[in-house]
């Protein structure tokens, strides 16, 4: 059995792998334990990790770094891939109130680390991976390692110290945002189900799905005019599917050149206020629902997944008019959006055309509407953008004051190109674009990489610390940077803002990057009405996170 003896301790890429595994498998089964809800989730794997370290498995050194890195930007790249599309529209529209909360919680707690570096004398390598691990963010842990990694002369034993206080910080990182939350529902006595359901009422409103209307013509101004000659339709989003001309027996395509008499009917689609506006114009509301009468027009869904249109407007898609299609709206991540000439389309948007049959099957081949295409996830764009943020966090940047250039580094770097990438989707024939089963596995495999050879390195030392060492002091002052940002900034948010409860919840999550904490405020308000504020502050809390823990290093050790 002396084979299994090396397999197991010797220093071999099959001994790594098994004892990754062995970690990865026995850390998602803990993570998996839940009491009252409540669970490790994904930090089960650094549990884990520390107990096999602690116990003397180990791996070699090289194959080691490689598996932490190579699975940090595993993960980051696929988070930036998540939120990419919705970032910047996050800070243009009502987020940024709630950005610059989560960021007051980002810099506040910053502030904390630098204080218990100065005034409770721990080493910032340890304060560090405290800042990590008490906001339960993984990505800031791996920026502190590799900037730590990247400074001259440093005592031996410093690239272990942050992941000793990430794994000592993390517990009550996950727990001290669940309590914050429960604290300030107590506090204001809040009503949650009154709570959520205004939310949701302000959401739909902000939302509004696109509705519509059949209205006859009766303003004679219109007259042997035709529909592009309708002032500012294309501005009211508004689009006009359906025509029965006065006295016609049949219902029509409405085309852009199409003639209207009164007495006209016609079907048209759009924002209900759009919609109001064209019904004072021309006409009002007829009793009649062109979709109700027999014509050879029907509607049809098509998913866009073909390249050479991507990134093109309606208004330059010839073929529509070839074919004698409208489209009526295209659905994008589950938001309906109107179909104007300028819409332009990204890969995966679901376009509603009406037609008759013949012609929308052309033009469905013209868009694709390949599933199979839309489940695929194209490899070449994928290591193209890791390769891209490698190089791009590789970068380094020099700043007055600090002794060592800034990178964005392994953590930062694929994280921002992966955010730009997703927002412009295609560049020649790199499509980046990656399924959500895709995104989401690959993202696992990354972060169980990462918190598997995390837990290996440090788990040696950590029971050592915790027990004999500064453990205990350093769990206290890890409370500190979890409770006192939340804390305040929820008061600020209730007390000053008038910020809905269940709005500051996700905020709270958000500004953590704390999937577990996310998922115990939608339990507890009965939707999924906290993921809009987390979605809204994830990623520039994210990025916050990585910059703060390289400047937190780079300044102070």
């Amino acid at each position: 059995m002396n084979w299994l003896d090396q397999l197991i301790h010797g220093e071999s890429v099959a001994h790594s792998v098994i004892i990754i595994s062995i970690v990865a498998a026995l850390g998602l089964a803990l993570g998996s334990l839940k009491i009252k809800g409540i669970g490790l989730g994904i930090a089960g794997v650094l549990f884990s990790g520390l107990a096999l370290g602690h116990l003397g498995f180990t791996i070699s050194a090289p194959v080691l770094e490689f598996a932490r890195e190579f699975g940090l930007i595993l993960f980051v790249y696929t988070i930036g891939m998540q939120v990419g599309p919705g970032f910047f529209a996050s800070l243009r529209r009502e987020g940024l109130p709630l950005n610059l909360m989560a960021a007051s919680i980002v810099l506040l707690g910053a502030a904390i680390t630098v204080a218990i570096c100065k005034i409770g004398g721990v080493n910032m390598a340890a304060a560090v991976g405290l800042f990590s691990g008490a906001t339960t963010n993984t990505p800031s842990l791996g920026a502190a390692q590799e900037a730590i990694r990247s400074l001259p002369n440093l005592p031996p034993g410093s690239s272990v110290l942050p992941g000793l206080g990430y794994a000592v910080a993390y517990p009550f990182g996950i727990i001290g945002i669940i309590l914050t939350m429960l604290l300030l529902r107590a506090l204001f006595r809040v009503d949650l189900k009154k709570e959520t359901a205004d939310l949701l009422s302000k959401t739909r409103k902000a939302s509004e799905k696109l509705a519509n209307v059949t209205l006859i013509v009766t303003n004679e101004n219109f007259d042997g005019h035709r529909l592009t000659e309708i002032p500012g339709l294309v501005g009211l989003g508004v689009v006009i599917s359906r025509i029965k001309h006065r006295g016609a027996d049949q219902v029509q395509l409405a085309r852009a050149d199409e003639i209207i008499h009164t007495g006209d009917i016609l079907h048209a689609v759009g924002p209900a206020k759009g919609l109001e506006e064209l019904r004072l114009m021309i006409g009002q509301i007829s009793r009649v629902d062109l979709r109700s009468v027999k014509s050879n027009l029907v509607m049809r869904r098509v998913i866009v997944t073909k390249k050479a249109i991507l990134g093109k407007a309606l208004g330059e898609l010839d073929f529509l008019e070839e074919h004698e299609v409208t489209v009526t709206r295209v659905t994008r991540a589950e938001v309906e959006l109107s179909a104007t000439p300028e819409q332009r389309l990204q890969f995966g948007d679901m376009v509603v055309l009406v037609g008759n049959e013949s012609d929308i099957a052309s033009v469905s081949t013209f868009l694709g509407n390949s599933v199979k295409k839309l489940n695929h996830t194209e490899l070449i764009p994928v290591f193209v953008g890791i390769g891209l943020g490698v190089l791009l966090g590789s970068i380094p940047i020099a700043f007055p004051g600090i002794p060592a250039p800034v990178k964005l580094g392994l953590a930062g770097g694929p994280l921002i190109v992966a955010i730009i990438l997703s927002r412009v989707g295609r560049i020649g024939p790199l499509l980046w674009y990656m399924p959500n089963n895709a995104n989401f596995a690959i993202r696992e495999i990354g972060i169980v990489l990462f918190l598997s050879c995390v837990g290996l390195h440090s788990g040696e030392k950590f029971v050592d610390t915790l027990v004999h060492g500064d453990g205990l002091k350093w769990m206290l002052m890890a409370m500190l940077i979890t409770l006192v940002p939340l804390f305040t900034v929820g008061l600020v948010a209730r007390i000053v803002l008038k910020t809905n409860y269940v709005s500051i919840c996700g905020l709270l999550a958000g500004s953590m990057t704390d999937p577990p904490a996310l998922a115990f405020a939608n339990t507890v308000s009965g939707s999924d009405a906290p993921s809009i504020s987390y979605a809204t502050v994830y990623p520039l809390t994210m990025l916050l996170r990585v910059v703060c823990a390289q400047v937190l290093v780079l300044i102070f050790l």
